[in-house]
Order: structure tokens, then sequence, then C-alpha cells
């Protein structure tokens, strides 16, 4: 089992994007980290990113590739191209991969021991924990909106042929 205190994985870990077209297995232990900086923020669309970091010889692509953007002299960010859900921050000077947590099939394993950038931190983060929330079903549902279907793919790996609900035929 996984030591949270260590931040180091224990298991090889898999993940991927939403649709499908990329997914990844991390055969050597990660140390998951949070980063609060403003690249993170813009990458990961959220307020900071949660990575697990590895050797970039410790990630096997088992489907597709990423697409890569280069965010600045010294990295790059990993995607889908079909879908745009982040995967990777990519240290170009030491060859490192830090892959988004939330692409995880199981993001739970991950715990952050670490944290970064915190230049950029914003205040209100740390009153997210005690915001009022509910479920996804009920807040569509008092919306008065139907609980949607997922055309996601689902957090395993599936075979090559594998097609989202709405269009299989």
């Amino acid at each position: 089992m996984n030591d949270p205190s260590s931040g180091a994985s224990a298991t090889p870990w898999s993940g991927g994007c939403q649709c499908g077209a990329v997914r990844y297995r991390i055969i050597e232990d990660a140390r998951v980290c949070v980063c609060h900086c403003r690249m993170c923020q813009k990458a990961s669309g959220g307020p900071f990113a949660v990575l697990a970091a590895v050797p970039g010889r410790a990630v096997v692509w088992t489907r597709g590739s990423p697409a890569r953007f280069r965010s600045s002299d010294v990295a790059e960010r990993w995607f889908c191209a079909a879908c745009g859900t982040p995967l990777a921050f990519a240290d170009l000077s030491d060859g490192g991969l830090e892959l988004m947590v939330g692409s995880l099939d199981d993001p739970s394993q991950a715990v952050p021991v670490a944290a970064a950038g915190l230049e950029s931190y914003l205040a209100w983060v740390e009153r997210v924990p005690g915001l009022p929330g509910r479920s996804t079903e009920a807040v569509v549902t008092t919306a008065g909106r139907p609980v949607p279907v997922s055309y996601q793919h689902p957090d395993h790996d599936t075979p090559e042929d594998w097609k989202p609900p709405a269009v299989r035929g």
C-alpha cells in the first residue's frame, strides 16, 4: 500500500484523457505535489495543478500519444489533441514528466506531499473545503435538468475499438 506521507506510489498507476484516444501507465514510483504557479493554473484551468512526478522513462504510452505545446524555454505541456484533456508537464532540462493527477484512473491514490508556486497561491482556495456542496445529480435535478449521460472514457483500460455510448452503433 502507498504510504501517503512519502508521496510515492507503490504500484503502477494508469490514466488517460476523457475521450480515450491517449492512455498511459506509470511504472515507477511517483512523487505527488501541488503547483500554484500561473502556468499550472492556466494549463489546468484551475487554481492549481496536482502533478505526479516521474522520470520520463517511467511513463509508457499505451494508446495514442499526446500533442505538445511549448509553454516556456524549459517545458512543454502535453494534452490530448482530440478532446483537450491536459495530461502532463514535461521538463525539457532533465526529461522528467509530471502527470496531471486528475487524468489518473484513480486519483485518490495520489496524495500530495508538497506545494510549489506559492507566489501565485489564491487565498480563497483555503475556504473551498468549508463551502456548502452537493452532488452533481443534486445540482442538475434541482435546476430542472436531466442527469447527464457521460461519454467520457471509463477509468480503466479498454479494447482499442472502444467507443462512447453516443457513437456505438
